[in-house]
């Protein structure tokens, strides 16, 4: 083989070593074809994810614990036996009355029992006293003091009663006449007023009264009301 001949043969590149090259890189592209087909490998590991990255999990269990807790309520705080919550007495569920005590007494109309009755379906408060307008009164008719505890309320459920002693007149004071009663229900808080007054239907066509005239807290007891106006 003379020197041409064998300087060929020496740069001419071997076919299996072309074949070794080809089968190289086809190895590494698909190596790299199957990372990048990998889950979550365009987002790194778990170690290089941000901390504060909400997980499916623990955004599952935020749902589960918010609706797990019971919501704060509505404006209506009460009616709702169920709930354990009393509501106010509100004039659209209570009848008024007033009759004279003893009743057979009624030429001597200073001694009233004012009565409120539920007439709704589920139990309602009334608090402290009820405000007492006698006729063309300036001001309501002051409480007597010891015959409650502002404190406490008055429940009355469906069907009952509360009450409240009214003493028209306590001695012949500036006397007046008066032909109507209204009735005003007080607040949760002392010295509110809870609603319009309310017409009294009057057991008689004539009151005499004068600025004597007292009444008490309310109570479910007509005779413990009354024992605090009938010596007066």
């Amino acid at each position: 083989m003379n020197a041409a001949a064998r300087k060929n043969r020496k740069n001419r590149k071997s076919p299996r070593g072309w074949k070794s090259y080809v089968l190289g890189a086809a190895a590494v592209a698909a190596l790299l074809a199957s990372t990048a087909c990998e889950p979550g490998a365009a987002e790194g590991s778990d170690d290089t994810k941000p901390s504060d990255q909400p997980s499916a999990t623990s955004s599952a269990k935020s749902t589960e614990t918010a609706s797990a807790t019971p919501g704060g309520g509505s404006g209506e705080t009460g009616g709702s036996d169920d709930s354990g919550t009393i509501a106010a007495c509100t004039a659209e569920h209570l009848a008024v009355s007033a009759t004279v005590e003893p009743a057979e007494d009624s030429k001597d109309t200073r001694h009233l029992l004012v009565t409120v009755q539920n007439t709704g379906d589920k139990k309602c408060d009334v608090y402290h006293y009820p405000y007492i307008e006698i006729g063309d009164a300036q001001a309501p008719t002051p409480v007597i003091e010891d015959s409650g505890d502002p404190e406490e309320l008055t429940t009355i459920a469906p069907g009952e009663e509360a009450h409240a002693a009214l003493l028209v007149a306590g001695g012949a004071r500036d006397e007046y006449e008066a032909n109507s009663i209204t009735l005003t229900l007080h607040g949760s808080k002392l010295g509110s007023k809870a609603g319009e007054p309310i017409d009294v239907p009057m057991p008689v066509d004539t009151l005499y009264a004068d600025d004597g005239q007292l009444v008490t807290y309310w109570t479910t007891a007509s005779g413990y009301a009354l024992d605090f106006i009938m010596s007066k």
